[in-house]
């Protein structure tokens, strides 16, 4: 054949190859991803353990993310109760407004927006911060001294991601609810008892629960991603900075693709 001839397939062969090139990279990077968060997890339960890392991390990632969570909580209920009276009024069913604000908030709103939140501020701090350390040897530096940089600067983190979402999303969650309450109370003219008790009556355990787990879940992904890409950042301020911003972008787009599975997981019939 010549060369005309095989021209027109040129391109279908070199798209094919660059899909399998992207699908390789991808399958590559999942596997050094999960081997990093294996390892650095592995830490919670070898001594020598350090506490007070990890009460530094659970006080970075929980206490100083409070704010910007209960801020997003608390108008998530309002503007929730809002829609809600709007959509519902079409069906004379404004009764079940509580119903949908507790419901849509301790299974998915609470936890899918606190992990977001907390991986646009948090996640990018953790990458920055490895990232400077690594760019600047003091990671090496570490290892010199005989301190494991995983068990020193990752688990702590890792654990501090894990125990402190549950926290912030409980919290976000009541604000949420009473943010829907003032909204219920002031503005849509509903007895606060009344709609107490539907939001108390309609509540269920499982509800929380399955709440908090992808809370845990999302926490330990943000942590993931900030220290994985801040550990492994090359290239001086310009391959920091690629890290920040991979750490966001991956943990966000992680928080919503685990969150399609972890609540397949709870609610699929």
């Amino acid at each position: 054949m010549t060369g005309r001839d095989t021209a027109p397939l040129d391109a279908p062969l070199d798209a094919l190859a660059a899909l399998g090139r992207a699908a390789i990279a991808t399958v590559r990077g999942t596997g050094r991803i999960t081997l990093f968060g294996l390892e650095g997890m592995s830490h919670f339960f070898r001594p020598p353990w350090y506490g007070r890392l990890f009460w530094h991390s659970l006080v970075e990632i929980g206490y100083y993310s409070l704010p910007v969570v209960a801020l997003t909580a608390v108008f998530t209920g309002m503007v929730l109760a809002l829609q809600a009276a709007t959509g519902l009024s079409r069906f004379n069913a404004e009764s079940a407004i509580a119903n949908l604000v507790v419901l849509s908030m301790t299974r998915e709103l609470g936890p899918v927006l606190a992990g977001l939140m907390v991986a646009g501020r948090v996640g990018a701090a953790m990458a920055a911060e490895l990232g400077t350390m690594r760019v600047t040897d003091q990671i090496d530096a570490l290892s010199t001294l005989q301190t494991d940089p995983m068990k020193y600067l990752v688990a702590p983190r890792l654990a501090g991601g894990l125990v402190a979402l549950p926290i912030l999303v409980l919290i976000g969650d009541i604000l949420g609810v009473l943010g829907g309450f003032v909204i219920g109370a002031l503005k849509l003219g509903f007895n606060p008892g009344v709609y107490l008790a539907n939001t108390v009556n309609f509540m269920q355990t499982a509800d929380v629960v399955s709440g908090l787990v992808k809370a845990a879940v999302f926490g330990l992904l943000v942590a993931l991603m900030g220290c994985y890409h801040g550990y492994n950042s090359r290239g001086g301020a310009q391959g920091v900075g690629a890290a920040t911003t991979s750490a966001v972008v991956s943990a966000s787009v992680l928080i919503l693709a685990f969150d399609y599975v972890l609540t397949e997981l709870f609610f699929a019939r």
